[in-house]
């Protein structure tokens, strides 16, 4: 099968990006044709043979994948498979590409692979970044409902059936409104622990963006995925959780601005899942309300 990457960078980390693309380049199998767009800022210097696009603005996360997704053609056509993955990220193992085909081969209904994120100092995986619910265990491969936006792969048929990642959601999300139409479709999402992005750990509040757009896209989230009686069941329970977190004041000032907004503003077309998909997500044990 044949494998692309995509990769967006703000210009910020040019060792960090020649040492990712090194680690593409090592992959066992045939080369992968990489991409790597410029959000908004001038591309570093990268190796030859490695193709780049330059963004007069920032699109946000997945405006600047999408970009990337359709240099490699309408929906990513010209390759069979796309790996994801953040500029300061790291392959740890020169066989995941390899990975990635086999277990696309031999599943053809999977459609998203989730790698486990490792930090390089430490080889801890935070339970964050393990997208399920029983999260205690990151060693244990399993399938899931969603998956992480900078260390994944995506069988390209997917985005030809469903489309690719919202716009307009800017930053937060964006992989599980992804994630909820790829499974109303039919396809199938994995995480493996054997595939492995290095990464350094980092707080999701360092963005300074992180409180309000969590907020304005989780109500987008709903609005546009879920039947109408799991709207407010989903965010009245999110709600709940916000406030038995106890954040600080202006950052729950930011969250509750960003909920208001996520009603007041278009959240793009709805198309409501499937009970059927309600219901195959209960049983892989996260239903659409938590």
């Amino acid at each position: 099968m044949r494998v692309g990457a995509v990769i967006i960078t703000m210009g910020n980390r040019p060792e960090e990006l020649r040492a990712l693309l090194e680690s593409v380049a090592k992959q066992d199998g045939d080369p992968i044709d990489v991409v790597v767009v410029g959000n908004g800022s001038p591309v570093p210097e990268v190796p030859a043979g490695v193709r780049t696009v330059e963004l007069p603005e920032n699109l946000g996360i997945p405006g600047g994948r999408n970009v990337g997704i359709e240099a490699f053609g309408p929906s990513g056509r010209d390759v069979d498979i796309l790996l994801f993955l953040d500029d300061d990220g790291l392959l740890a193992r020169n066989d995941t590409a390899q990975l990635c085909r086999q277990a696309f081969e031999a599943d053809p209904k999977l459609g998203i692979i989730s790698f486990r994120i490792a930090d390089p100092d430490t080889g801890v995986t935070q339970r964050r970044h393990v997208p399920r619910l029983r999260a205690s265990d990151p060693m244990r491969s399993s399938r899931v409902t969603t998956f992480l936006g900078g260390a994944n792969a995506v069988r390209t048929r997917v985005f030809a059936e469903v489309g690719g990642l919202p716009d307009d959601f800017f930053y937060a999300h964006e992989e599980t409104d992804l994630a909820w139409r790829a499974l109303d479709a039919g396809w199938l999402i994995d995480y493996r622990s054997d595939m492995v992005l290095y990464h350094p750990t980092t707080a999701p509040s360092r963005h300074a963006v992180y409180h309000r757009m969590v907020a304005r896209n989780r109500v987008w989230l709903a609005r546009r995925n879920l039947p109408a009686p799991l709207v407010p069941v989903y965010l009245g329970i999110w709600l709940t959780l916000t406030l038995l977190r106890r954040p600080s004041r202006p950052a729950l000032r930011a969250w509750f601005g960003g909920f208001r907004e996520g009603w007041t503003s278009p959240c793009g077309p709805r198309r409501p899942m499937k009970w059927r998909t309600v219901w195959r997500l209960t049983r892989l044990g996260r239903p659409p309300v938590i």
